[in-house]
């Protein structure tokens, strides 16, 4: 099983997510948990679809830290 890093944002209204190593991989919803859940589905249909048309599937290489600045 491959795991993808996904970034949350926290809009004014809403949560966006997006996969940086699956370009157009991304979901919306009005809170984070939703969200997940979104983003979850939307990296198994986008996978899909890429092996459906025979792509090449994309290596996990992106990584996320929480980086603490000092102020």
């Amino acid at each position: 099983m491959t795991r993808y890093a996904v970034v949350f944002e926290k809009g004014e209204r809403s949560w966006s997510a997006y996969v940086p190593d699956l370009p157009g991989c991304v979901a919306t919803g009005k809170t984070r948990k939703e969200t997940e859940a979104t983003i979850r589905e939307a990296i198994a249909f986008h996978l899909e679809a890429m092996r459906l048309r025979k792509l090449p599937i994309p290596p996990s290489i992106s990584t996320a830290t929480n980086v603490r600045v000092p102020g």
